[in-house]
C-alpha cells in the first residue's frame, strides 16, 4: 500500500530547497562593501534550534497548528533580521551591531532623508516598505510551512535524517562550547546579540547596576572639587571650541592615495592658520566607534568615559553625571551646544544641560539643501558667530560644535564661498556652483572620491574661518569623531582619529606637547590614548600643574594605554571568528 503522506520527488526537492534557504538566511554573510548578503554553507545554530523545536511540535501534534506556525515564522524573521544586521553593520561601518542603539538611528535617518522628498514620494516609499514587510511575512510563513509540513514529517520517519539532525545538534553544541574545529561548519550565533540588548534593559532598571557600569573619571572629579577658576586657570578666560569633525579618520594619513590627494589642502590649511597667527599641535587618539554612531565619540569627549560599549552611552544619558559642560559652567563659562545637523526634537539634550542650545532650525538657512544634512558646515560656523557675537565684558564661552558635511554618504560636496557677506545673505552660493554640487549624486559603491572631497572642503572652510577669526585668543580642539565607513577606510583599518589643538598661545600648546602631541598638522602615528582621554588631557592642560608634572602624567597614561591595548588585542584575537 502506497504511503500518501510521503512526498513525491518534486515535493521532496521543494522541502530540501526550503531547508537550505532557511539555513542560508540565518547564516548569510555580507557582500562587502555593499548592503547585500550572500548565502553561507555553514549551519546556523538558530536554524538548528528551530528545526529541533519544529520536530518536537510535529511529533506532539501530528501537524503544526496555524497558531504555532505564526510563532515559528515570527521567530524565524527575528533571527533573519538579527543575522542581517549582525553581518551588514560590521561590513559597512566596521563596528559591531548594537540593536538598541542602531534601532534608534535607522528611523531617525529615514525621517531626515524624507524631509527633502515630495510628499507623494514619501507616501510611496512608506507604501513600498509596508508592501515589502507584508511580502517578507508571507514568504517567511510559506518557507516555514514547507519545512514544517514537508521536511519535518519526512525526517521523523527516516533514521538517517534523525542521525543527521543529531549530528547537527552536536556540532552546534560543540560550537557554543567554544570548540574552534567547528567554526568552518557552524556560523556565529545570533542569539547573543539579542541577549546583550536584554542585559542593557535590565541594567537600566537598576541604579546600582548603572553605577557599577559607569566608572568615575578622576580628572573630572578632581577639577569639579577645586575652587571656581583654579581648574581652568591656564586657559586665562579663553573661549574653548570643542569641535568633533565628522568622519575625519586616520585614513587621511594612513592611506597613501588619500594622503597624496589631501596634501595640497592640508598645506593650505597650515598657511591659513599661520596667516591668522595660530599654532597647532596634533596627535592620534582611538575612537570608541567606527563608521557611525558619532554620539559615542562626542559624549566620550565630554564625559571622559570610554563609550566603546554603546550600552554605557545609553546608561549615561539616564544619569546626572557631570561632564565638561558642568565644569565649564561652574568656572564662569557660558556653554553652547551647537548642532546644525539636528532638525528634530532631541530629548537627550536635557542630560547635556547647555546654557544655549542651537540646532539647524535656528539658523534659518536660506540656501539650497546640500544633501541629507542640508546646511553646509561653512555656513553653520559663520552663522553661529553672526547670531552669537562675542561682546566685550561677556563671560567666556565653551562651544560644542559637531560638524556634519563630511558625514556619509559624503555627497554632495558644497561649494566653498570665499565671500562671507554673500554666504550669510539670501543667496549663499552662485546658482551655477550650487547646481554643479547638487548634480553629483552619492556613489554608494565607491564613496572614496566624495569622501576626499568633503575633507578638502573641511580643510578649506576651517582655514578660511580661522584665518579671519577675531584677535582675541580661543582654544580650538578639532577632533575626528571616527573613521569613515569600511568602504572608504578599508578592511582592518584602525579606529584612530586625528586631533588638532589650535591656539595663539605657545605656552598653552606646550602643555599639550608635554602630554604627547606634536607641533604641526602631522600627528605622530602611535595613538596617545582613547578619545575619551581627551577630557583628561584637556583638564591637565587647562589646570595649574607645571609642565614637568604633565609630562610625567602623560608617561604614566601611555603605559596604561599600552597595557589596555595589549589586553584588548588578546581578547579580540580570542573572540574573533
Amino acid at each position: 500500500m502506497t504511503d500518501r503522506s510521503a512526498p513525491g520527488p518534486k515535493q521532496a526537492i521543494v522541502a530540501l530547497a526550503a531547508l537550505l534557504l532557511g539555513n542560508a538566511l540565518l547564516s548569510a554573510n555580507n557582500l562587502w562593501p555593499t548592503p547585500f548578503i550572500v548565502p553561507d554553507h555553514r549551519l546556523s545554530p538558530e536554524f538548528v534550534g528551530l528545526w529541533l523545536a519544529l520536530m518536537a511540535a510535529v511529533a506532539r501534534y501530528g501537524r503544526l497548528p496555524a497558531r504555532a506556525l505564526t510563532v515559528f515564522t515570527a521567530l524565524f524573521l527575528l533571527f533573519a533580521f538579527g543575522r542581517y544586521a549582525d553581518v551588514t553593520v560590521p561590513g559597512l561601518f566596521g563596528r559591531p551591531v548594537n540593536l538598541f542603539w542602531d534601532g534608534q538611528q535607522i528611523p531617525r535617518f529615514l525621517w531626515v532623508a524624507a524631509q527633502g522628498l515630495p510628499w507623494w514620494v514619501s507616501v510611496g516609499a512608506l507604501a513600498a516598505i509596508s508592501l515589502l514587510g507584508w511580502a517578507l511575512w508571507r514568504g517567511a510563513r510559506a518557507l516555514v510551512g514547507q519545512i514544517a509540513h514537508r521536511a519535518v514529517p519526512y525526517a521523523l520517519r527516516h533514521r538517517w535524517s534523525r542521525v543527521a539532525t543529531a549530528l547537527a545538534a552536536l556540532l552546534v553544541t560543540a560550537n557554543l562550547a567554544g570548540v574552534e574545529a567547528t567554526w568552518p561548519v557552524v556560523s556565529r550565533p545570533i542569539t547573543p546579540t539579542y541577549w546583550r540588548q536584554a542585559t542593557l534593559l535590565a541594567t537600566l532598571m537598576s541604579p546600582e547596576a548603572v553605577a557599577r557600569a559607569l566608572p568615575q573619571v578622576p580628572a573630572l572629579d578632581d577639577a569639579l572639587a577645586q575652587p571656581p577658576g583654579r581648574a581652568l586657570s591656564a586657559l586665562r578666560g579663553r573661549d574653548v571650541y570643542l569641535m568633533p569633525l565628522e568622519s575625519y579618520g586616520a585614513v587621511v594619513y594612513d592611506n597613501a592615495e588619500a594622503a597624496r590627494l589631501l596634501q595640497p589642502a592640508r598645506d593650505r590649511l597650515a598657511q591659513d592658520l599661520a596667516a591668522g597667527g595660530w599654532q597647532v599641535v596634533s596627535a592620534f587618539m582611538r575612537s570608541p566607534t567606527f563608521g557611525g554612531a558619532s554620539d559615542l565619540a562626542q559624549l566620550g569627549m565630554l564625559s571622559g568615559l570610554d563609550l566603546s560599549d554603546p550600552r554605557r552611552h545609553d546608561l549615561l544619558v539616564t544619569t546626572e553625571r557631570p561632564t565638561l559642560i558642568t565644569l565649564f559652567r561652574r568656572n564662569g563659562y557660558r556653554t553652547y551646544g551647537f548642532y546644525p545637523a539636528l532638525f528634530w526634537a532631541w530629548p537627550e539634550r536635557v542630560f547635556y544641560g547647555y546654557d544655549v542650545f542651537i540646532d539647524g532650525r535656528d539658523l534659518r538657512y536660506p540656501g539650497p539643501e546640500m544633501g541629507y544634512w542640508k546646511i553646509p558646515d561653512q555656513y553653520s560656523a559663520e552663522r553661529f558667530e553672526q547670531l552669537h557675537p562675542r561682546a566685550p565684558g561677556e563671560p567666556p564661552r565653551f562651544v560644542f560644535f559637531p560638524t556634519i558635511t563630511s558625514h556619509l554618504p559624503f555627497s554632495p560636496v558644497p561649494p566653498f564661498q570665499p565671500d562671507v557677506d554673500r554666504l550669510l545673505g539670501d543667496t549663499p552660493f552662485d546658482p551655477a556652483d550650487a547646481a554643479r554640487a547638487l548634480a553629483k549624486k552619492p556613489d554608494w559603491l565607491n564613496m572614496f572620491p566624495d569622501y576626499i572631497g568633503t575633507i578638502e572642503y573641511t580643510y578649506r572652510w576651517l582655514g578660511d574661518h580661522l584665518r579671519r577669526a577675531p584677535p582675541h585668543d580661543t582654544l580650538y580642539v578639532l577632533a575626528g569623531d571616527h573613521q569613515p565607513v569600511a568602504g572608504v577606510s578599508g578592511e582592518g583599518a584602525s579606529w584612530d582619529v586625528p586631533v588638532h589643538i589650535v591656539s595663539r598661545d605657545p605656552e598653552l600648546l606646550a602643555r599639550f606637547v608635554a602630554q604627547g602631541f606634536q607641533p604641526g598638522l602631522a600627528p605622530p602615528r602611535a595613538p596617545i590614548g582613547g578619545l575619551h582621554d581627551l577630557t583628561t588631557l584637556l583638564l591637565r592642560a587647562a589646570g595649574d600643574l607645571p609642565i614637568a608634572q604633565l609630562s610625567l602624567a602623560s608617561q604614566s597614561s601611555a603605559l596604561t594605554v599600552q597595557a589596555t591595548s595589549s589586553a584588548a588585542g588578546v581578547a579580540s584575537t580570542a573572540s574573533s571568528r
